[in-house]
């Protein structure tokens, strides 16, 4: 088997990414490509999914043996290869439009000090570009950036950027300038949940540094050793669509703050009008370095309800929108509409706020700590008989959720259950004992076992950002909970309203949460240490050592193991957990091609590549 040359210096960073290489090359990638399908043959491929789970055991072999080879271009700085599909603009005339329906679009804001989720998923996949794509072998690839390498003791980093890049609005060409301002002003602004990694890696927040070698390429030296872990995170969110470039020039200008309603970036796509709560319009940019849209116009609609999108897309109004799995049947109806589907497309779980133990990032105790909540410890110490109370409720709130039921019903059989958070997609390195079976019976014991036969009251809040079922699915959850005893109120409030409590820790209660798959689980327990500029809601000062530590692995062996030995703390202490890992489904409309790939790695909740989408 023959395995590409990676693009960076430092091989051993990308030895588990070369491994997945290795899987989707012997399994033909059918798992990681869309295709189009009928709703009978979509379930065959989730089949065909379990099928390659067999396979990725035979993958290691080979594996170690292409290790050598990887050797052999340690000192290299190599330039990552360009895909077909960004090699240059095709010379189009575009014509038509798209009509997207999502649910919230928000405020319009582009400029990176003030755009926050969910405006980001939709500005990034329409007027922004990222500096690395993540490809769907899960290995980076090129975006804005072409060449990048990391030095030997995992300090300094050498990044190249393209030099035939414009930005929208007349503001001329990208430089490393421009890239260096957006970066600085994500941090600053900190309304971005990246807004920290951001800030260490190219701010140099531990102590590091930046040398312009010249307008296409920088040295940053980081402070603290980017590991294999710490690598993932900054290509996994300096990719998809996580961030984009802007203008400083524009910003210069303009102030960031008028800049920001009629952004100048570097997309296919450039914003020419908004109204808030109503729609976002943007007009194809012709000539783009990687892409030339064939439809002239892409407009998003803010449209809440699902039964307005719907009927939206059943009048020929939409072409796509953002769909409830339970919506299927009436969606297949329409005559010429098609199903684009993926599999392991997000995961969500649930949660668990106030179980905020020890010392905050300041060295200070934490303030919102209120152990009167059932599910929190007044002891911090795992083996007191208050920790003992506090994870028999956990568990009787873990238990007594039929996640099979939720899956064949809300997600109509597109996914599957899932139990631990962060493992979607490495079910075969997960440890088997990790389950949560459905027992109200056994549930209701535990509860009155830790001194709650009659229940209690708790606030659980959807995180309402657009992924399928999140906010449904955490109403049945309310519902197994009502069932045995828990008297639950469901808060239903915009995720930028909920966001600025989970960042300063002062919400009490569960959320429900949605993310895409992680290109390594430990990523996800990252937002377990004080140090997360988010946070799931659980701090602990053995998961600040442990957590710590192994986004700190040099080595893919003993990181793996040291991610077990984390989630494994973590599930036999109930921190949190998973509810089910769902299918990407997107209806299309009869006017648009269906042969089209909608999915960008680091976003679920909304489709891209709008820009190669054919008339059909």
């Amino acid at each position: 088997m023959v395995y590409p040359r990676i693009p960076v210096s430092k091989a051993i960073i990308w030895i588990p990414l070369i491994l997945i290489l290795a899987i989707a090359a012997a399994c033909g990638g059918a798992a990681a490509t869309p295709i189009v399908v009928e709703r009978e043959v979509v379930k065959e491929i989730t089949k065909e999914v379990v099928v390659e789970k067999e396979v990725i055991k035979e993958v290691p072999v080979e594996v170690i043996v292409e290790k050598e080879v990887i050797k052999e271009v340690i000192k290299e700085v190599v330039a990552a290869p360009v895909s077909a599909a960004m090699s240059s603009g095709e010379l189009m005339k575009p014509a038509g439009s798209i009509n997207y329906g999502v649910k919230e679009t928000g405020i319009f804001e582009g400029h990176p000090r003030f755009i926050s989720s969910p405006r980001v998923q939709y500005s990034a996949v329409t007027f922004g570009e990222s500096m690395f794509a993540i490809q769907k072998d899960l290995s980076p690839g090129p975006m804005l950036a072409t060449e990048w390498s990391i030095s030997d003791d995992f300090l300094t980093w050498t990044i190249r950027i393209r030099e035939d890049v414009e930005f929208h609005k007349g503001y001329g060409k990208m430089t490393m300038e421009d890239v260096f301002y957006t970066y600085k002003n994500y941090h600053e602004g900190a309304l971005l949940a990246r807004a920290g990694i951001i800030g260490d890696f190219w701010l140099g927040n531990d102590g590091g540094s930046q040398e312009f070698v010249d307008d296409y390429t920088i040295k940053l030296n980081t402070g603290t050793p980017w590991v294999p872990a710490r690598a993932y995170e900054m290509m996994r969110h300096l990719g998809g669509v996580s961030t984009s470039v802007v203008s400083k020039k524009q910003s210069d200008e303009l102030t960031p703050e008028v800049a920001s309603k009629d952004i100048a970036a570097t997309g296919p796509w450039e914003i020419k009008e908004h109204s808030s709560g109503e729609f976002w319009r943007f007009e194809a940019v012709e000539n783009h370095w990687r892409q030339t849209p064939y439809f002239q116009e892409l407009t998003l609609w803010s449209i809440p309800e699902e039964a307005a999108r719907v009927a939206g897309f059943q009048t020929g109004k939409l072409d796509i929108f953002e769909m409830s799995f339970d919506s299927l049947p009436t969606v297949e109806a329409v005559e010429g509409a098609k199903i684009v589907a993926w599999p392991n497309a997000g995961q969500a779980g649930l949660n668990i706020y106030g179980q905020t133990y020890g010392t905050d990032k300041d060295g200070n105790p934490y303030k919102h700590l209120d152990s009167n909540n059932a599910w929190i410890s007044a002891d911090p110490d795992p083996e007191s008989e208050e920790w003992a109370r506090a994870v028999k409720v956990k568990r009787a709130m873990a238990i007594s959720i039929d996640r099979e039921v939720i899956v064949d019903t809300l997600l109509s059989g597109f996914g599957k259950p899932l139990f631990m958070r962060d493992w979607m997609g490495h079910d075969a390195k997960a440890d088997p004992r990790w389950t949560f079976p459905f027992d109200p019976d056994a549930a209701r014991v535990l509860l009155a076992e830790a001194g709650y036969p009659d229940g209690f009251s708790i606030t659980l809040t959807p995180a309402i950002r657009g992924a399928p079922a999140e906010v449904e699915a955490c109403e049945a959850v309310a519902q197994y909970w009502e069932d045995i005893g828990i008297d639950v109120k469901i808060q239903k409030v915009p995720y930028a309203t909920i966001r600025p409590e989970l960042i300063t820790r002062k919400y009490q209660g569960v959320t429900c949460h949605t993310v895409s798959q992680r290109l390594t689980p430990v990523i996800g327990a990252s937002n377990y240490v004080k140090k997360s500029t988010f946070s799931y809601g659980t701090e602990h000062p053995w998961m600040e050592e442990h957590i710590t530590d192994a986004l700190s692995e040099v080595d893919p062996v003993k990181l793996a193991q040291k991610e077990k030995e984390v989630y494994g703390w973590m599930y036999d202490n109930v921190m949190s957990f998973a509810l089910y890992a769902h299918d990407g489904i997107w209806p299309v409309g009869p006017a648009l091609d269906p042969e089209w790939t909608p999915f960008g790695f680091s976003e679920v909740r909304s489709p891209s590549g709008f820009e190669y989408i054919k008339h059909r």
